[in-house]
């Protein structure tokens, strides 16, 4: 589908069902320091080599188009982001980039640490952190890392030098941490945390089916005795999460629901995968190849052609049932 750059220069990047996407997903790598067992196959992983990753210098070029086409906020991912060489100096440069005003960070937490006060100081405020139990040797069985008290530890500490918000991503899992639900959702009512509760998605299992998911309703019965889930207003700027309050609490309760709730009526962004392609629906295995044209010397014009090209093959929605065979889950950011 042909679109002039014209068209849509200034802050009015639209899809082809007049969704505004102003929002760039970012994996900078995918390597992990994890083997989650909802994220990653079973079995050796090969991953891309060096050359095929886009180098840092490639990707401020593509956020910096972006940016003049209408992206405002970007979210740095993996893989596990800040397991990559030089990660805060690139993060320091991203954070320059004029007209882009939100920079959030997805990680596993447990390298984080080491990192807050360099984040606060370039002014990166939000993070999103994955922790999918309270139990040392379940987080080590899930993970296939003893790490829980050092990612606790990151959370508490940023915490203290005020991020805010720090979403903590749950993967509900029935039969694995389906009896914790209830005590994560309780952290909100402790810390200003907003603790969001995702479907698992089959990816590497194709005969686990979704009868043994956790549905969004699911959830919300085992969460169900701390009391009314008080609806806070939906933010279309912010994402897909449909977004909860407890009655007191400091933080919030959030669902993302991509198998019992399709949110794609929602859905503001494009990803950037770390080999250089745009995705422009996480379930879709339609990319665009940005990175064979910028390293044949592209003009600014012509890679800004290739993002509204990305945009315009955007879904209305897509189904997220069953067993996606198409993508790296685990390099492509979720």
């Amino acid at each position: 589908m042909n679109q002039s750059v014209e068209r849509i220069t200034g802050n009015h990047l639209k899809d082809t069902y007049h969704r505004l996407i102003n929002y760039l997903r970012i994996s900078i790598t995918d390597q992990c320091n994890l083997r989650c067992i909802y994220c990653t196959p079973k079995g050796p992983v090969e991953k891309l080599p060096h050359n095929e990753i886009l180098r840092y210098e490639e990707i401020l070029k593509i956020v910096r188009i972006g940016a003049g086409l209408g992206i405002t906020k970007v979210r740095v991912t993996g893989g596990e982001p800040l397991v990559r060489k030089d990660c805060d100096d690139f993060l320091a440069k991203l954070a320059e980039i004029p007209g882009i005003s939100d920079i959030s960070l997805t990680t596993n937490g447990i390298l984080l640490e080491k990192h807050l006060d360099h984040l606060r100081g370039i002014g990166i405020k939000r993070l999103n952190i994955s922790l999918d139990t309270l139990d040392a040797g379940k987080y080590k069985r899930i993970t296939g890392q003893d790490a829980f008290d050092r990612v606790w530890s990151a959370i508490s500490k940023a915490l203290q030098k005020g991020f805010s918000p720090i979403k903590i991503n749950v993967v509900a899992m029935n039969g694995i941490n389906d009896d914790e639900l209830k005590a994560l959702a309780t952290l909100t009512l402790k810390y200003p945390l907003h603790v969001r509760f995702i479907e698992q998605m089959s990816y590497f299992d194709p005969d686990a089916g979704q009868s043994k998911a956790l549905a969004e309703d699911d959830i919300k019965l085992i969460i169900a005795p701390l009391g009314e889930l008080e609806s806070c207003e939906r933010n279309k700027k912010y994402g897909p999460a449909s977004r909860y309050r407890l009655k007191g609490a400091e933080g919030e309760i959030g669902f993302i629901s991509p198998v019992s709730h399709h949110f794609c009526k929602w859905c503001n962004r494009l990803r950037l995968t770390s080999d250089g392609c745009l995705r422009s629906c996480l379930l879709s295995d339609i990319v665009t190849d940005i990175k064979t044209p910028l390293r044949n010397g592209a003009t600014d014009a012509e890679l800004a052609a290739a993002i509204v090209e990305a945009v315009a093959k955007k879904p209305l929605e897509k189904s997220c049932s069953g067993t996606h065979t198409g993508s790296r889950m685990f390099s492509i950011g979720g």
